[in-house]
């Protein structure tokens, strides 16, 4: 099973393209369910505007991905009359669709991990505060710390802070990655913007 983030961005372009945002993430999903592809939302960032998005990420989970995402990541122009401005010339609206493959891309290595023991606080009892079972784990290259004692096996405590500080770290690579993505998106954007992958006609309303 294959999983890939689908991140779409309207750089630093004006309402509409923020506009287009949500209804390229809107197609994206629609699309995804009709071809038996899970894809769930993380993140939205709104944009100033109702129904608007500067920012749009997606989890898309499933076998067949590949030919998918094809379709979708580069640059979509969007052509549309503006639903702001009524008698704007400008027809043509640009984002920017991104995808990145959460295997190949999220380097997670338990060696980074600094792992100390500590005592139990809470509930328990006494016999509980007598011994280290709680374990906190520190991913060194990011600073992003854990705390697990949900059990009184310093073992399991040790699985669980393993596990909880991997996911917190994907969601740090992909904030990262994104930011990235973005930045490049926005530097090159008047290139890009001549070499649209896909276009579109329709109402922005």
């Amino acid at each position: 099973m294959k999983k890939m983030m689908i991140q779409i961005t309207s750089g630093k372009g004006p309402a509409e393209c923020c506009r287009v945002v949500a209804c390229v993430q809107s197609l994206i999903m629609k699309q995804a369910r009709q071809q038996s592809i899970k894809i769930e939302v993380l993140e939205n960032k709104a944009g100033e505007l109702n129904g608007t998005l500067l920012s749009a990420t997606m989890m898309a989970t499933s076998d067949k991905l590949d030919a998918f995402v094809k379709e979708w990541a580069g640059t979509i122009q969007w052509i549309a009359q503006s639903p702001y401005r009524r008698y704007h010339k400008r027809k043509n609206w640009f984002v920017g669709v991104a995808a990145f493959d959460v295997k190949e891309l999220m380097q997670w290595n338990p060696k980074d991990v600094k792992l100390e023991t500590c005592r139990s606080s809470g509930p328990g009892g006494q016999n509980v505060n007598k011994v280290e079972t709680a374990v906190r784990g520190t991913h060194l290259p990011s600073g992003l710390q854990v705390m697990a004692m949900d059990t009184r096996s310093q073992l399991e405590n040790k699985k669980l802070c393993l596990a909880r500080l991997e996911a917190k770290i994907m969601v740090w690579q992909t904030e990262q990655l994104i930011a990235q993505q973005q930045s490049q998106w926005q530097e090159h954007n008047a290139l890009e913007r001549g070499n649209p992958v896909k276009t579109i006609k329709g109402e922005l309303f």
